[in-house]
């Protein structure tokens, strides 16, 4: 949509004005979408296992960081629990994350609440992001926040964006940035809280931000200005044992567990399908090797067990091909074809899964058919359904 032909926002969120065009500043990518990257960038980097985001909203950020495989609870709160019940299939599992599950575990949990109330639920955590969260405090809820998210809940980092106040001139007609933000600080009263927030509750902080100024107002610093605390080493500040049990004072309105292969059936279902996926291109790919050697009445190739899943199209890189090479290769006794589990375990797709030869055994069972003494699947060397290509 060309701007010249729009009614234009002259703020970032919410009320709109009607305004010459060309003043208009748009940010690309969008401003919120910048403050969201800034949370991921952050999770790459620090791989936290439990991350909270107070204030999550439509939890549009929560749906960005489910995909992350550190992540192993993810948590939102927020005071509008018709919002947290409208948007919580957004965070259910999507089929392909049962076809292709995680490696680790993650559970997804929204809870309807006010985020300067205690809950042991939320203790513990690796990362709390609060975007765009404390301008819409009045003083009583700004004043125990910090007695709640950094005293009591302690998490290892807490990411807080917020209004730079001095970006503000640049937008056509506006005072506040929302009809519903009861404050929007300038750098040096954001930073002069953070700051006292910081030493009183033994963290260190950075300051940083999105949403660059257009060119010839650098001076009025970012759009969106970010503090980015860390706990440092030390005394620890958080609760005693008896003030961190059972406050469950929020009200859990969704909650979904992923597929992962922590979870003894999925890792089942995904190493017997595997299994036998693997053990059909090595029978067939050992067939194939015979019929050559039948035609051609020439040697057998110098290792039978990995050619032929070559030519079946596999493709592995050096350190993978060495593994191969180096397991026990198939064989064959009579009309029966072996392939030892640990040749199978050998191959990437195998090698990935959570298993060693033990459990693999035990788990294969009552799937498939294994050697006397357990140390390889066996099948038939010829099916009803082979033909020979004569047969065509």
């Amino acid at each position: 949509m060309e701007e010249k032909n729009v009614q234009c926002n002259s703020v970032v969120d919410g009320k709109f004005e009607e305004v010459c065009p060309e003043k208009v500043i748009k940010f690309k990518p969008p401003l919120y979408k910048q403050r969201y990257q800034f949370v991921r960038d952050l999770v790459e980097r620090h791989e936290p296992k439990k991350v909270a985001d107070l204030g999550c909203g439509d939890t549009e950020l929560l749906r960005l960081l489910k995909i992350y495989p550190c992540i192993q609870l993810l948590v939102g709160v927020d005071i509008d629990e018709e919002k947290l019940q409208s948007n919580g299939h957004h965070l259910s599992p999507y089929l392909g994350e049962f076809v292709k599950p995680r490696n680790l575990d993650l559970t997804v949990t929204l809870y309807h609440g006010s985020v300067v109330e205690r809950d042991s639920r939320l203790l513990g955590f690796d990362l709390i992001t609060c975007i765009e969260l404390i301008e819409h405090f009045d003083s009583d809820h700004l004043a125990r926040f910090p007695e709640v998210v950094f005293g009591y809940l302690s998490p290892a980092m807490i990411v807080i964006s917020t209004p730079n106040s001095e970006f503000n001139p640049l937008f056509p007609i506006v005072t506040l940035r929302d009809a519903d933000h009861k404050f929007e600080w300038n750098r040096m009263e954001f930073q002069t809280w953070a700051l006292q927030v910081a030493n009183r509750y033994n963290y260190s902080v950075e300051f940083t931000g999105v949403g660059k100024p257009p060119a010839g107002a650098e001076h009025v610093g970012f759009c969106t200005q970010i503090g980015v605390f860390r706990k440092s080493s030390g005394e620890a500040t958080g609760p005693c044992v008896s003030e961190q049990r059972d406050q469950h004072v929020y009200k859990a309105v969704y909650t979904t567990t992923y597929p992962s292969l922590q979870q003894e059936r999925v890792l089942k279902f995904e190493l017997v399908g595997e299994v036998l996926l693997q053990v059909e291109r090595l029978r067939l790919g050992h067939l194939r090797m015979l019929r050559e050697q039948k035609r051609n009445s020439g040697a057998l190739p110098k290792d039978p067990s990995v050619a032929p899943s070559l030519m079946l199209g596999a493709v592995f890189t050096e350190a993978e091909k060495a593994r191969i090479e180096n397991s026990p290769k198939p064989f064959c006794e009579g009309d029966r074809f072996f392939i030892p589990l640990r040749r199978l375990l050998a191959y990437p797709r195998l090698h990935r899964l959570p298993v060693d030869e033990e459990r693999v055994r035990t788990l294969l069972a009552d799937s498939v058919c294994l050697s006397s003494d357990g140390s390889a699947v066996t099948v038939d060397l010829h099916n009803s359904w082979d033909c020979e290509p004569e047969d065509n």
